[in-house]
């Protein structure tokens, strides 16, 4: 994972990570590693890091408004030994969950380009790859969903989107779709934490 630490293949996104560390030269400003168990039968995909989230601390979902419900939820679920994710050298331990995103760099305005999910793929694959105990894979919104879908070498139309879907992949693994635990999401309500909550008891009956 140094190599992903090094990571400059994606110009634009490598580009703006430069001028983000000169900015807030405390920030983390880098790929962000993957966060959690390495034998976790649960991996969790997201979008990409948050500008003062994972981009700050170095660690998925950590610091930032998405994170609050998740780690919430993490905890809530027996995943998680705290509910509350602050800073990357705090307490908390991911139990039987690793966490991920698509895209491992800050893209501006949080978008990142086809041409750039497509270029940092390969690491996704070879974390599925590595990860002979994965049972569950919880995307969390349609770029992770694809994202997925992408590393496994499944067509993108193959398997449809939809909050709370639960897809059969090739080897016997589950994909559970779910919208992104964003700012957005949970202030319009779209996913409001009872939501979330059904979509993790999902997850619980699966790995039972």
């Amino acid at each position: 994972m140094n190599a992903l630490l090094r990571c400059t293949d994606c110009p634009r996104l490598a580009g703006f990570l430069a001028e983000v560390r000169n900015r807030h030269p405390d920030y983390h400003a880098r790929p962000v590693l993957p966060f959690g168990d390495r034998q976790a039968r649960l991996l969790i995909v997201g979008l990409a890091p948050g500008m003062h989230g994972a981009n700050r601390t170095g660690r998925p979902f950590t610091g930032d408004h998405a994170g609050i419900l998740l780690y919430e939820t993490l905890h809530a679920f027996g995943f998680g030994s705290q509910p509350v994710s602050l800073a990357a050298d705090d307490d908390l331990r991911l139990l039987d969950c690793r966490i991920t995103n698509a895209v491992k760099c800050l893209p501006p305005e949080n978008k990142p380009e086809p041409a750039e999910i497509r270029t940092c793929n390969h690491y996704l694959a070879a974390e599925l790859q590595a990860s002979p105990d994965l049972r569950v894979i919880l995307a969390l919104g349609l770029v992770a969903h694809k994202a997925v879908l992408m590393a496994l070498g499944l067509k993108q139309s193959a398997l449809a989107f939809a909050h709370g879907a639960r897809h059969v992949l090739p080897g016997g693994r589950i994909l559970i779709d779910s919208y992104h635990c964003s700012r957005y999401n949970t202030q319009t309500r779209r996913l409001t934490s009872a939501d979330f909550q059904n979509v993790f008891r999902s997850i619980r009956t699966e790995l039972a």
